[in-house]
């Protein structure tokens, strides 16, 4: 047995059925107890995008930075590869099972980021820190399983998802006719050292090219999604019909399990908008809001426009035109044919295109959660300049390593990695989860007396003196 059947071995017993339970069974439960908060409030929440800083004094990170360095990690590779991946391996089922976790999944997000805003620090500079971890420790009372889950974040977005993105990227390469035995080393070559130039440059410097980068990016890539349906008008009807045919064809969800289309469509879904992971509330916890639950509901945002536009926007796409989805074309593959039969030769070009920019945002993005996981782990503060430069050498050559490795072992290396995050996230939410909806029934109870919502920590029987950002 090869390290790779290990691997898949692994990653098919987190997944069918532990983590599909557990993510489950927490985003209704959530649902439920927030009486559905990610569909009622959508609207508000948009509103709340664009909102600026509690402390406008140009240093604060804003509800808008938060969201767009979260929607940089998620908005991804995955959001190509990932679904195509699904779509290919478990059928055009697996598009209506991203949907349903999307929406489920959405108030995790809430939750998780909520949580993240209460029980953050302040930071040396004025502003603010936190995250999973640091619920973590306070819902367990142990400082072990928050260790735990920084060690699971760092393997995650460190290692297993800059691997995972290496390859994807230069998987997108092999279209071409000048694709060769080489064309990975040089993909991986050129990747690595743009994110390595980033990286030294900073923390601020990430924020700032995430900011413009990310909508311009999954725009262009809307729009192009909907040139290639419209074109394909005709065919749309059977399309949903084969969608949900396939996603209650008993056969094919049971069939095999571990490549069910609900398996892979809950796996890639979640790989790709990252909801209940505890990602996200890393940066959330950064953002400078007057309560809580606007950050949180800001965060449900971004799964939508991870999941129900982009990865949607891949999905239907790909389908509209009829091109055959097999194991053969199973990622970038798949979509370039897709595309190629409306644009001829420049589709794959723009896929390309789209997926060195989703590639590069995704990596900074990644490794910008890393800071707060290993300052977590170096009791709670951030290590040596020595140590990070190199650790973000180590990062460097992770990305490059992923670009020669092969597909089957980087999805399940990334897959595992964050399945550890979650298990150990999504307990920690439901037991802390009633900080968070008594925090929404503060937030809806201000607002519908007409106010701009404005958190005390006691207003919800909070007289925890580790929460010191909200006295």
């Amino acid at each position: 047995m090869t390290i790779t059947d290990i691997l898949n071995k692994i990653d098919d017993i987190m997944y069918a059925p532990i983590l599909i339970i557990i993510m489950a069974a927490a985003g209704l439960y959530f649902t439920i107890r927030t009486n559905f908060v990610q569909i009622r409030l959508f609207k508000h929440a948009c509103g709340l995008v664009m909102e600026p800083p509690k402390n406008e004094d140009g240093k604060s990170v804003s509800s808008f930075q938060a969201l767009m360095v979260s929607t940089a990690s998620r908005v991804g590779t995955g959001n190509i590869v990932g679904v195509s991946t699904a779509i290919c391996l478990g059928g055009p089922g697996a598009v209506f099972w991203m949907w349903i976790m999307c929406i489920i999944g959405a108030a995790s997000a809430y939750m998780e980021s909520t949580l993240a805003q209460i029980f953050k620090k302040h930071d040396e500079n004025g502003g603010f820190y936190g995250g999973p971890a640091y619920y973590i420790e306070k819902a367990m009372h142990s400082r072990i399983p928050a260790c735990l889950f920084s060690i699971f974040l760092i393997l995650t977005y460190a290692f297993g998802f800059n691997l995972l993105c290496s390859y994807n990227l230069q998987s997108t390469f092999a279209a071409y006719s000048w694709y060769s035995s080489m064309t990975p080393a040089i993909v991986g070559g050129i990747l690595a050292a743009l994110t390595g130039y980033c990286l030294f440059g900073g923390g601020k410097r990430i924020v700032h090219i995430t900011e413009i980068i990310v909508p311009v990016m999954g725009l262009f890539y809307v729009i192009v999604s909907l040139i290639v349906l419209l074109l394909n008008i005709t065919h749309i009807p059977a399309m949903f019909g084969e969608i949900l045919t396939d996603a209650f064809n008993f056969k094919a969800i049971f069939g095999g399990i571990s490549g069910s289309c609900m398996v892979l469509g809950i796996k890639r879904g979640l790989f790709s908008n990252e909801a209940g992971v505890g990602s996200a509330p890393n940066a959330s916890a950064a953002a400078d809001v007057s309560h809580p639950s606007k950050q949180g509901l800001v965060q449900t945002i971004s799964v939508y426009i991870d999941t129900m536009l982009l990865c949607t926007a891949t999905a239907l796409m790909c389908l509209s035109t009829g091109v055959a989805h097999t194991s053969e074309v199973a990622g970038a593959p798949y979509v370039q044919n897709a595309i190629s039969s409306v644009f001829g030769g420049i589709g794959p070009i723009f896929i390309t295109v789209a997926m060195v920019l989703f590639a590069f945002t995704t990596l900074l993005g990644n490794l910008y959660y890393c800071d707060n996981a290993l300052a977590f782990l170096n009791h709670k503060n951030m290590p040596s300049a020595g140590f990070m430069k190199i650790f973000y050498a180590g990062c460097v050559v992770v990305i490059f390593v992923g670009a020669l490795l092969k597909m089957e072992a980087v999805w399940a290396i990334a897959d595992i990695t964050m399945g550890g995050m979650t298990i150990i996230n999504l307990p920690a939410c439901v037991i802390l989860g009633h900080f968070a909806i008594d925090a929404l029934k503060d937030y809806e109870k201000q607002r519908a007396s007409g106010k701009n919502p404005e958190f005390h920590a006691e207003n919800i029987g909070i007289n925890d003196p580790d929460v010191t950002c909200w006295r």
